[in-house]
């Protein structure tokens, strides 16, 4: 747990099936320290599982900003939390959080649930899963950009390699690339299955328990999203818009992500190291402060959602002027 919680134990909600269940609920929590008259945005709702638990420890003084943007999302949200006074819904990127009119008081805490979510790994038609064939879509946001058909129908052999191997880490993507461009024009890419089928056929069978697929899909997704582009971006903006005390709280799910949000931290929160080329010292304040270092979920959490074995949690706190907290 980190440091300066509540000290209630806080379970999380009983009524979501386990694939649903958010992940490090309860160190969630207490990172953001919620205040019962604070205001909070949840920039990534997914189906609610945490901004089930801050709107249940806030009064009738407090407010709950709910982002996402995929609109089935967007759908739960109205139906489920929309009669609610102290909640407001806006379906967009957490990139865009600083651009929306009703963070600009400013915000007590910040949660960003990164990568993709339960409900859209189970639904085939989203195109996230490829054990589940469907139409090989993989937006987040299915009315805005290509799908990942239409990019891998155009895209050159390099920049595929490229994104394969940036986001995946895929030692064969120039192999998978190649084949990918020598079968398109015979036989169009539009289901996940065939992506899936072709990534096997050219992947050696190994030690490795993951599926050959896992890190090209992977790939793919965080370029189709702007995955990376949009977590710097919204990183920014959160520290644009939270308060002073205010608290950020990010889950990552892969080391790309969770390398950028501890760089962002330390940014904020350390001087650079010094230069001695350089003169003259350039002053450095401080406007974060690390709430500990990276959190891992429980073995009991990661018994029953095994998804929550790749969970990094980070804590911050932004600080006043001056550097104090």
């Amino acid at each position: 747990m980190t440091g300066g919680g509540s000290g209630r134990a806080i379970a999380p909600p009983g009524h979501l099936p386990a694939s649903h269940l958010p992940v490090m609920f309860a160190q969630v929590l207490d990172g953001l320290r919620v205040i019962p008259d604070g205001t909070y945005l949840d920039g990534t709702f997914g189906r609610g599982g945490h901004a089930r638990g801050v709107l249940s420890q806030l009064d009738a003084g407090g407010r709950l900003l709910l982002m996402d943007k995929d609109p089935e999302a967007i759908a739960v949200a109205e139906r489920e939390f929309g009669a609610d006074a102290r909640v407001a819904i806006f379906r967009g990127s957490f990139a865009d959080l600083a651009h929306w009119d009703a963070t600009a008081a400013g915000l007590d805490g910040i949660l960003l649930d990164l990568g993709v979510s339960s409900p859209q790994l189970d639904v085939a038609e989203r195109g996230f899963s490829f054990g589940k064939d469907g139409p090989l879509d993989m937006r987040m946001d299915p009315d805005s950009g290509e799908s990942a058909a239409q990019w891998l129908a155009t895209a050159s052999e390099r920049d595929i390699a490229d994104v394969l191997w940036t986001y995946g880490e895929e030692k064969l993507s120039r192999k998978i690339a190649r084949t990918i461009v020598a079968r398109r024009d015979a036989q169009p890419l539009t289901r996940t299955a065939q992506l899936a089928e072709l990534i096997s056929s050219v992947m050696p069978r190994g030690k490795d328990k993951i599926h050959p697929a896992t890190r090209s899909f992977q790939a793919i997704r965080i370029f189709i999203n702007r995955e990376l582009a949009d977590l710097e971006a919204g990183l920014d903006a959160a520290l644009e818009r939270l308060k002073p005390g205010g608290r950020l709280a990010v889950i990552s799910f892969h080391s790309l992500e969770d390398r950028i949000v501890k760089q962002f931290i330390a940014r904020h929160a350390k001087a650079p190291p010094a230069n001695r080329r350089m003169p003259i010292e350039i002053a450095f304040t401080p406007t974060l402060l690390a709430i500990g270092g990276a959190q891992k979920a429980h073995d009991s959490e990661t018994a029953s959602n095994p998804r929550a074995r790749s969970a990094v949690l980070r804590v911050a706190e932004k600080l006043a002027t001056g550097g104090a907290a």
